[in-house]
């Protein structure tokens, strides 16, 4: 596996591999022979957050192994589970292994389809209930990396008011508001925090709609907030637009935003939760090639470096001791974070 640097929804990423007729990922793949594919859910490459973060795990893939053959497929708002089956039952006839579904949204889709192929190997990033003797289940504690987030913005808020808007009210992106409330509580007991989500499941568009987020962090900005997380996809570019209007804080997620954002905005991003989906993909592929893969879960929390919180921009120089500080105190269980 490889080291995992200090540095939420849905993609998925497919590789096929020529294993001589042996089970996929028993004794190691040819990384020059695989074929690989990319399909990602609402909001694609370019989304500047979750799927950027799966895409660049496949790149980096391909810079280290030499991986020759990629194709990127992206789904459709709206998108039913059952096109999601078909979607990875075509892959798996067509004899692609392993399978990656990176996003809790390819949860029953995968139960329906891996059973049906028990020689070919499948992952699912942020999901825990699609398990079998074939299926890896990567996961993230984004409750840990959303406590540091949840303090830094307790520390920096002015007014003790901070806010939360997630994309869709799921247990997965409940995990990241948990994580920050507990963050900013602990800190500050008496500080508010709002909290917004754009849309309830089925309905995944609040991934997708920008407008819809900026409207919320547009009302947590009015009522007196000064630092707002954003927990939304390709929905948190709102966000941090409406953190500009106000000359106000706003934090983001997945990966180092300061760095992906529009320019315009990136001077206001406060931090972000850094969510190492791209070291996942990574890792399950080079596993799969030197034939150590397993099913079941793998968690990728502050302890192996898979959730963090950026510091680009330097904003938050001054009160990183102290967030050093509580990481540690994460990690050897002095503190505790709630997932739910």
């Amino acid at each position: 596996m490889r080291s995992i640097a200090v540095l939420t929804a849905g993609v998925l990423v497919v590789a096929a591999a020529a294993c001589g007729g042996k089970p996929p990922g028993s004794s190691g793949s040819d990384a020059t022979s695989m074929r690989v594919g990319l399909a990602y859910d609402i909001g694609g490459r370019g989304d500047q957050s979750f799927n950027d973060a799966a895409a660049a795990g496949l790149d980096d893939a391909k810079r280290s192994f030499g991986l020759r053959t990629v194709k990127e497929l992206t789904a459709t708002p709206g998108e039913t589970d059952a096109q999601k089956a078909e979607r990875l039952r075509v892959l798996a006839e067509a004899g692609y292994s392993p399978i990656i579904a990176v996003g809790y949204a390819y949860s029953e889709p995968m139960k329906k389809v891996a059973p049906d192929f028990r020689d070919t190997r499948f992952a699912i990033v942020d999901d825990t209930m699609a398990r079998g003797p074939n299926i890896s289940n990567l996961l993230f504690a984004e409750e840990q990396g959303s406590f540091l987030v949840g303090a830094a913005a307790a520390l920096k808020s002015r007014t003790g008011h901070v806010g939360f808007v997630g994309g869709v009210e799921s247990p997965l992106v409940k995990k990241f508001q948990y994580g920050f409330t507990q963050g900013v509580k602990y800190i500050r007991p008496g500080y508010t925090v709002a909290v917004k989500y754009l849309t309830q499941p089925p309905d995944l568009t609040g991934f997708n709609d920008p407008a819809k987020a900026r409207l919320a962090a547009q009302g947590m900005y009015d009522a007196g907030a000064d630092v707002v997380y954003q927990a939304a996809g390709g929905s948190g570019a709102g966000v941090f637009e409406a953190a500009k209007e106000h000359q106000a804080w706003a934090i983001g997620v997945d990966s180092d935003q300061a760095m992906t954002a529009d320019p315009e905005v990136r001077g206001n991003i406060l931090t972000s939760m850094v969510k190492k989906v791209d070291v996942a993909v990574y890792d399950y592929l080079a596993n799969i090639m030197d034939g150590t893969v397993k099913a079941g879960p793998t968690v990728y929390d502050l302890r192996l470096g898979g959730v963090d919180y950026s510091t680009t921009g330097g904003h938050i120089r001054d009160i990183q001791p102290r967030l050093e500080e509580l990481k540690q105190e994460i990690i050897v269980g002095k503190i505790k974070v709630r997932a739910a």
